[in-house]
């Protein structure tokens, strides 16, 4: 009669503690969690856009091609740290400068609107009123404090805020379609 465990059932109990079975199978299949981490980094990266997480992704994108090459998991843990670093610290600057050049000649936003033709809906004064630019409305109020009746055309000064500044044209300019 046998009380207890055997030597072989209580070495087994010893030698591996709970969870390890899990732990062999995660490092027997490392290319699962090196993917799993890959899609993950990268959809972080579609919410912050920082080229962070994505140079992050491609470090486990290289511990994934070490896993399936047969690598040790130490060494794919290496290949990944390596690797993001190299990327997060020479591609990424690169990568954020070049996006960040754009174009000297190409105006933006509201520099796109100064000098541009507007015409008021409603009587523009220098407190208040409201014009029509490149088919929005806009509030404005005149540069000088002067008053402009409505269906009149002003050029744009300024924005400040929400409110074009605006100044009356002497001349009427139409653009190509005759339309402001």
């Amino acid at each position: 009669m046998q009380l207890g465990f055997g030597m072989m059932e209580v070495g087994m109990y010893l030698s591996y503690p709970k969870g390890s079975a899990m732990f062999d199978w995660l490092i027997e299949n490392g290319w699962i969690l090196w993917l799993v981490l890959m899609l993950g980094l990268a959809a972080v990266e579609t919410l912050t856009l920082d080229l962070f997480f994505i140079m992050m992704s491609i470090g486990a994108l290289a511990a994934l091609a070490g896993a399936l090459f047969g690598a040790a998991f130490f060494l794919q843990v290496i290949i990944f740290c390596v690797v993001s670093l190299m990327m997060v610290l020479l591609i990424r600057p690169l990568a954020l400068k070049h996006l960040k050049r754009g174009n000297p000649d190409q105006l933006s936003n509201i520099d796109r609107l100064l000098g541009e033709h507007a015409l008021t809906l409603e009587p523009v004064t220098g407190l208040s009123g409201t014009v029509k630019i490149g088919g929005d409305t806009w509030t404005a109020r005149t540069a000088d404090g002067s008053s402009v009746p409505a269906g009149q055309r002003v050029a744009v000064s300024r924005i400040d805020g929400a409110t074009a500044v605006v100044s009356p044209v002497t001349h009427p300019e139409t653009t190509e379609s005759g339309a402001i």
